[in-house]
């Protein structure tokens, strides 16, 4: 009798899954497989599962059929991804927003146009709602107005915790609850699988920017949902139709960078958390925001100018994006969330004198001798920073 766990704790699933055929193909490494198309003998056959796709977007089985509809090394991982989220299947794209754009078509498609929001998101998912690019109408509200916010024409609940930039955070438990029947959309880029998985609470669809985090090194753009596998086949069908495909490459290192993924969270969340307590306590910053839920991210504004931290630092690397394991630094009025209108902004949180800060796996003690340098000269009386701001 085979008395081994069927179920895996997180650490192992990221090692894992999407890889649990290589021993029997004679394998380590997952293989990439770069074809665009591939050979068929049976034109008729081919036709039905065309025409299956066609009707349910699940993936045909047997072999592939063209790139557009799916590609084998990415769907390892896929199929890896959902299995750290909890979920039955995920649905990759060539970016995040792309993976946005496409939950929202699918919602479109049916005439659910209209979209519950709470700010702070992503500056450019802000943007793509509040401008109607692709047909839909956005009502902005708080956690606690979800429910009244609804209309006979939602099609989603989308919230992000802990939120860019601000790192506020959401009873998911409670908005789900709120959402009934609409789908409530979670962006999970920040926390990972490793630090919450918002299908447990209750979130239908789960959003990555896996440029971030799951990618981890700054070398791949790609965005997923996971999902059940009756939103997937929606999905699949939007990805076919509107080409935003993720290459097999890409493909090949979001697998590998799950499989360290629990590691490098995890590491990088205890160099933050130090971080934090620092900053706190340094009379150069006003106020620390940090999520109750930990990981890598920080946010804190100063008394000075922040643009003088931007243009001082040496180690951290002042650019957009985040979850590397170096370390990033942005202003997010200047930049990622630029795009969003000044009020909406600020009203968010969003303050000028805000900095973002994406710990990576540096030593501490050389990302704190950074940062003290580019925060500038202690001057005046110390003046604590506001305790770090969670949830």
């Amino acid at each position: 009798m085979d008395t081994r766990r069927t179920t895996r704790a997180l650490a192992t699933e990221a090692v894992h899954a999407g890889r649990d055929d290589l021993a029997g193909l004679g394998l380590h490494a997952p293989p990439i497989d770069l074809s665009t198309t591939y050979p068929s003998y049976d034109s008729r056959a081919e036709a039905a599962r065309i025409d299956a796709f066609a009707t349910t977007g699940a993936e045909p089985e047997g072999p592939p059929v063209y790139g557009r509809l799916g590609n084998p090394t990415v769907a390892r991982f896929e199929t890896a991804l959902a299995r750290l989220e909890g979920t039955e299947s995920a649905v990759a794209f060539a970016s995040g927003m792309a993976a946005l754009s496409a939950v929202l078509l699918v919602r479109g498609s049916m005439g659910l146009r209209h979209v519950v929001a709470v700010r702070p998101l992503y500056g450019c998912s802000d943007h793509l709602l509040t401008a109607g690019l692709l047909g839909s109408e956005v009502t902005w509200t708080d956690p606690a107005g979800v429910a009244d916010a609804l209309r006979p024409d939602t099609g989603l609940v989308l919230v992000e915790t802990p939120a860019n930039p601000t790192l506020a955070e959401i009873d998911l438990r409670a908005v789900a609850h709120a959402c009934g029947s609409v789908p409530l959309l979670v962006d999970n880029t920040f926390a990972t699988p490793v630090l919450q998985r918002p299908a447990e609470h209750g979130a239908r669809l789960v959003l990555h920017s896996a440029t971030k985090y799951l990618g981890g090194h700054g070398d791949v753009l790609a965005g997923v949902v996971a999902c059940d596998e009756e939103f997937a086949g929606r999905l699949r069908q939007v990805r076919f139709a509107t080409g935003g495909v993720l290459h097999p490459l890409a493909g090949y290192l979001l697998l590998r960078g799950l499989s360290t993924l629990p590691v490098r969270v995890r590491a990088a969340s205890a160099g933050a958390a130090e971080l934090v307590g620092r900053l706190a306590a340094d009379p150069r910053v006003a106020r620390v925001h940090y999520p109750s839920i930990g990981g890598a991210m920080v946010s804190f504004e100063v008394h000075g100018d922040p643009h003088e931290v931007i243009a001082g630092v040496r180690l951290v690397t002042p650019a957009v994006s985040l979850g590397s394991v170096d370390s990033l630094i942005q202003h997010p009025a200047s930049i990622s969330h630029r795009i969003v209108d000044a009020d909406d902004r600020r009203d968010a949180g969003v303050s000028d004198r805000l900095l973002r800060l994406s710990v990576g796996l540096e030593d501490v003690e050389d990302l704190w001798a950074d940062l003290d340098a580019a925060l500038g000269e202690r001057v005046g009386t110390p003046v604590p920073a506001e305790a770090p701001a969670r949830g």
